[in-house]
């Protein structure tokens, strides 16, 4: 059964699954789902159609499941799911999804969300990922399965960030990152690839020694970068990690590529 401090107003329509702790002076709200062991510490927030996964925890005065700051949003009937195992820590907002954005905002497993970070409306998050202290994502941003952003970034809505990324505090994402890449400045520019990483994820020396190759023709200051792309897509055909930095910069998007400073052909 679920354990509920008496300073708390549970709904009585929302779904609390076994094992379930709300501590005290939390709001739970009627169209709420808990996972089996969910905790939710203190002074926590849960409103909309929200569903958190099993084994989740959430800190003191984090909001989550509130109506979007979108100005488009006129109170269709959109949702936020949250999958296992993720640390919500204080003061951390997460909105639902609209209906300009699919309806729907889904953050994977396993994910870290430090003190104040804030995901927007229609975000779709992976697994692994990390967003540092008052990380900030605007509206519509795909992050990949092991990302990790720094405390203070900020991501613009629509951008994608790929696997195994890094953003770098402070920074100012406008474009898309590649997968594996890393990010850094006010005005975000890929500096090199996520070496450190790479090799706590366990890639081996020869992949990392592949991407490092692909990337240096990738982004060498001859050529456009389309030439370059078809390039390292045949030079590299047998290397799926290779492949998915060649699928992701193909892959239709709403934005440019963050580049190194010496390729700023991004088109």
């Amino acid at each position: 059964m679920a354990i509920i401090h008496p300073t708390s107003l549970v709904d009585s329509n929302a779904i609390l699954g076994e094992d379930v702790v709300v501590g005290p002076f939390c709001v739970v709200g009627p169209n709420v789902e808990l996972g089996t062991g969910v905790h939710l510490m203190s002074h926590v927030v849960v409103e909309g159609r929200t569903k958190i996964g099993d084994e989740t925890k959430i800190f003191p005065f984090a909001s989550i499941g509130h109506i979007p700051q979108d100005l488009k949003y006129h109170g269709e009937p959109s949702t936020l799911e949250i999958g296992r195992r993720n640390q919500i820590r204080e003061y951390v907002t997460i909105q639902p999804g609209t209906e300009g954005g699919g309806m729907t905002t889904r953050v994977g497993d396993n994910c870290l969300f430090m003190a104040s970070a804030h995901v927007a409306h229609d975000c779709q998050l992976g697994d692994n990922v990390i967003m540092a202290n008052n990380a900030t994502l605007a509206g519509h941003v795909s992050v990949g399965d092991w990302a990790f952003l720094g405390g203070l970034c900020a991501v613009h809505q629509f951008v994608r960030i790929g696997r195994h990324a890094m953003i770098g505090g402070m920074s100012g994402v406008e474009s898309d990152v590649i997968p594996f890449g890393t990010v850094i400045g006010n005005r975000a520019h890929l500096s090199g690839l996520n070496i450190v990483g790479l090799k706590r994820r366990g890639f081996s020396r020869d992949e990392i020694h592949t991407l490092r190759n692909a990337y240096r023709l990738l982004f060498a200051p001859e050529g456009t970068l389309q030439e370059r792309l078809a390039d390292v897509e045949e030079q590299f055909k047998e290397h799926p990690v290779v492949s998915e930095i060649t699928a992701f910069i193909r892959a239709e998007t709403n934005r440019q590529f963050c580049v190194p400073f010496f390729g700023s052909d991004a088109s």
